[in-house]
């Protein structure tokens, strides 16, 4: 048996652990209220077959866990970006992993959803996703990554059947652009030839795909979708996600006056029709032959456009997903070999550190520290408006304002900048100035109050004891709040 048969067979054990879900929701544990939720689709005779939940604490986790003890429940996990070579050098990569597995059991979940994506790369640090790099070597070091992960899941989350949750891996959005010598099915098909992991594909982030690269000026979105499912490995799809689209709100007029729109992932947004039109079509191909559930992603939208959208999903495809998983189980092998455990792909230290100067260029490119330049970045130089976008909009809104305004954050202290004259949008070249060491797991927030006091210490240290203040009261109350939710739950669920 060749290498990639051992790989698909070995998918195929660990798959037929994972019973068929239906439709569900991808829920946050804090936004919106879990339980007002829940809730409200009962008033309207809805019931979600499964709620996918997205990583926070220990605690959170467990008080949903026993206050929904029938409900199915899945994991959509963060922060080990599997995408990096030298993640699994890093001081916390395994206490990462091994809080990752004890939250897939503590929840009791069939699987661990992440993004191909990272927030942090080569010593930089991102509040949203950024893609990875779309290269050979790459896929290479995400299937090795998967693999060690995978492992980790086999013995510290082993059933007593055998059996143990399985990595999904899931196709992320793009956000105006994206890097790479091959095409992005390609990419997951390397990656799945390599490792016996699932795939998550999300209907908004493959309409991103179209938008912004060359597919949307050379073909129509349905071609496009249609060539894009007969690359990709549509038979390694677990679970599809569909989540709102729409224009950021750095957004210039320039942006919002586009066709097709300049929309990018939205939990929060409406989901267009557009995107039910795709997801049709998917479910259509005969290559879906893995699917086990179906989710829409709800975190931090309003509850009343949640109950209005799941209504409809499933009026519109309930029958159609039930129908596409009954196909696939009916295709399934029967026999009850336990899976054999992850290949472990081998990659030289001579190529992950290749990998590790390409995505040192590729934090550099993407925030405007150096030109457009280099075999990666061929599409991306021959029409560099999402690029552009992304330097000088995007990505100085995500640092000043996404995860809690500066402003807001700090009153006190920026008006003493303001009143030394200093910008806040310095605050952004001092963020991107030079790569940092990563000592921590990754926390968007605290990494913010931590570089905001670096920045306030360097041009105006007269400032330095009101900040310092003023983020003692901020990481105080942030604690407090991702711990509050035990006692909310308790109380929504009587």
């Amino acid at each position: 048996m060749g290498n990639h048969d051992a790989v698909q067979q070995d998918f195929q054990c660990r798959l037929r652990s994972i019973p068929p879900q239906g439709m569900g929701l991808s829920v946050d544990v804090y936004s919106p209220d879990l339980f007002e939720l829940i809730a409200q689709l009962k008033e309207r005779g809805l019931k979600p077959n499964y709620l996918e939940v997205f990583k926070a604490t220990t605690t959170a986790l467990t008080a949903v866990r026993q206050a929904l003890p029938d409900l199915a429940l899945a994991y959509h996990g963060e922060g080990l970006w599997i995408t990096q070579p030298d993640v699994q050098g890093s001081p916390f990569f395994q206490r990462d992993v091994g809080e990752m597995v004890a939250q897939l059991n503590c929840i009791q979940s069939l699987w661990l959803n992440h993004e191909c994506a990272m927030k942090q790369l080569a010593g930089y640090s991102f509040g949203t996703y950024v893609p990875p790099l779309y290269t050979m070597l790459s896929a290479e070091v995400v299937a090795a990554n998967i693999a060690t992960v995978q492992q980790a899941m086999d013995r510290q989350g082993a059933r007593a059947d055998g059996t143990a949750p399985l990595f999904i891996l899931e196709l992320p959005p793009l956000t105006y652009f994206s890097a790479g010598r091959i095409t992005i099915p390609y990419f997951f098909r390397l990656v799945t030839d390599l490792v016996p992991c699932g795939l998550v594909l999300d209907i908004g982030h493959l309409w991103t795909v179209y938008r912004y690269t060359a597919a949307s000026r050379r073909m129509s979105l349905e071609q496009f979708v249609r060539e894009f499912l007969d690359e990709f490995p549509l038979e390694r799809v677990v679970e599809i996600h569909v989540a709102g689209l729409a224009c950021h709100e750095s957004a210039g007029e320039a942006e919002l006056g586009t066709e097709p729109p300049a929309w990018l992932d939205g939990h929060a947004a409406p989901i267009p029709s557009v995107l039910f039109t795709m997801l049709e079509q998917v479910l259509a191909h005969q290559n879906l032959v893995s699917l086990r559930a179906v989710a829409l992603e709800v975190d931090t939208k309003p509850i009343e456009t949640i109950v209005e959208e799941y209504a409809e999903a499933v009026r519109r495809f309930d029958f159609a997903v039930q129908r596409t998983m009954a196909k696939g189980m009916g295709a399934e092998r029967m026999d009850r070999m336990l899976p054999s455990g992850p290949t472990q792909a081998v990659v030289s230290q001579s190529a992950r550190q290749q990998l590790r100067d390409d995505y040192g260029l590729y934090a550099k490119i993407i925030s405007g520290q150096v030109p457009v330049t280099g075999p990666d970045w061929q599409e991306a130089a021959e029409d560099q408006t999402g690029l552009t976008s992304y330097r000088t909009s995007y990505l100085p809104y995500e640092i000043l304002h996404w995860g809690g305004d500066l402003s807001e954050m700090f009153p006190q202290t920026c008006r003493l900048l303001g009143a030394r004259g200093v910008d806040l949008g310095e605050f952004v070249a001092f963020w991107f100035r030079a790569p940092r060491p990563l000592t921590e797991s990754y926390d968007f927030f605290l990494l913010k109050v931590e570089r905001f006091i670096e920045f306030v210490a360097e041009v105006a240290p007269e400032a330095l004891a009101c900040v310092e203040e003023e983020s003692a009261v901020l990481r105080q109350a942030y604690a407090e709040t991702n711990e509050v939710v035990g006692p909310v739950m308790e109380r929504g669920s009587a």
